[in-house]
């Protein structure tokens, strides 16, 4: 039964790449676990909220930067064909309008601080953290997972996260040192985006072609509306910590950061990297076959729904110890927010690969749909509660836009299906 629905090639690039990005993704939460006992001890949890504060304001430039192409170029250079003209082409229209989405976020950010004293304040640490805005731009993560190269990415990450973990503890010291904690963040992340860039130009032979308005005005287009989607996610997910941050203070931004890195460690670990791994290769079983796509989609998705049926209440109950461990001490506002976020978690893990499939399908304008309904009800959701009841309305929030977009999708995935089976 299994050798009809998934072929023996398949499975052995797509087990080769997820193993690739799990190795990434475990290099990526493991050693922050390991530093964040380190780092909370040595610069405290008041410093340790403010650069998550900080990093929480960058990753809207992130995400800006981004623009969707993680998965709307990932897919066109899937299906692209051994044209290293047409394959280059896609790859300058992308990282022309990267470079310019970058220039435009830094001018976006000095206006920020420039406007607003509470940005004005603490301008050097917004400033230095910057940069990991200008290494995401730089690496081109969505060609090595369009390509199926996967490798590339580990080989870099794995190396620049471990050099950055040493940095750590060999620089930082005491709280003074705290401003070192973003500048070797950015250079974690340039120093990758560079590495990057040379892999893809020296392996794949690719050419810088310098583009017409048509051509970024039709990239722009074409990510549009994963943009919007993705905006619209992180409008109640990474405003989480942002708005924390807002409305209470530094020292419970730290502990409500560092719970939401916990739980995203379980949400994202390594079911992320499987996704990663899979939408490439679904994508191009969908172009041939329908039926059998949705098939692999269903199958995946029970058993990744099944993981977290049993893993969930374990960490349930280890919550306390889990807490204890990162920061010396069961702190009540890390324990109570972790234990809220898993419920979130689960509904997230029993809706990631439905989700995709919209994307898989052609669907772009339905994933959007699902994702901007969630972020008009989600945000406004988020500050009302945290006014109502504080960190742990930011939590609350979370949880109630998690199982909505849960229950849009198996209902929109349901119709979908029926018209794919006529």
């Amino acid at each position: 039964m299994v050798a009809r629905i998934v072929t023996h090639k398949e499975r052995k690039i797509v087990l080769a790449n997820f193993i690739s990005l799990t190795t990434l993704q475990g290099v990526n939460y493991l050693l922050p676990l390991v530093v964040l006992p380190y780092l909370i001890r040595v610069i405290g949890i008041e410093k340790f909220g403010l650069i998550a504060f900080a990093q929480s304001l960058v990753q809207y430039f992130m995400i800006l930067t981004d623009y969707g192409f993680s998965l709307s170029a990932t897919r066109k250079i899937s299906l692209c064909k051994d044209c290293q003209t047409q394959t280059s082409a896609i790859f300058s229209s992308v990282m022309t309008v990267k470079l310019l989405l970058a220039g435009l976020s830094f001018l976006i950010l000095c206006m920020i601080m420039y406007f607003v004293p509470r940005f004005r304040n603490d301008w050097l640490v917004y400033i230095l953290s910057f940069g990991a805005v200008v290494g995401n731009t730089l690496f081109p993560v969505w060609f090595f997972q369009g390509k199926e190269k996967m490798s590339y990415i580990t080989l870099i990450n794995v190396i620049g996260g471990i050099t950055y973990a040493i940095c750590i503890f060999i620089f930082i010291k005491g709280p003074k040192d705290y401003l070192l904690l973003p500048i070797l963040n950015s250079l974690l992340f340039i120093i990758g985006g560079i590495f990057g860039l040379y892999i893809a130009f020296s392996k794949f032979k690719l050419e810088f072609i310098f583009q017409k308005y048509t051509d970024i005005k039709n990239e722009l287009k074409t990510g549009w509306d994963i943009f919007i989607s993705t905006v619209s996610i992180n409008a109640y997910t990474t405003t989480r910590i942002f708005a924390v941050g807002l409305f209470t203070n530094n020292t419970i931004t730290g502990y409500f950061s560092l719970a939401e890195r916990i739980a995203n460690f379980i949400q994202t670990f390594p079911m992320d990297s499987f996704s990663r791994a899979v939408f490439p290769r679904i994508s191009k079983v969908f172009a041939r076959n329908k039926k059998r796509a949705l098939a692999i989609m269903q199958r995946i998705q029970f058993g990744i729904t099944s993981g977290f049926i049993v893993s969930l209440p374990i960490t349930y109950f280890i919550a306390p110890w889990i807490i204890r461990f990162a920061c010396g001490s069961a702190h009540q506002e890390a324990v109570a927010t972790l234990r809220l976020l898993l419920v979130a978690v689960f509904f997230v893990g029993a809706n990631a690969f439905r989700v995709q499939f919209l994307l898989v399908a052609g669907k772009p304008d339905f994933y959007a749909k699902i994702h901007v309904a969630a972020a008009i009800i989600g945000s406004p959701l988020i500050f009302l509660l945290i006014q109502k009841f504080s960190y742990l309305g930011a939590a609350l929030a979370t949880v109630l836009t998690e199982a909505g977009v849960f229950t849009i999708t198996w209902i929109t995935i349901k119709k979908l299906a029926k018209e794919i089976s006529q």
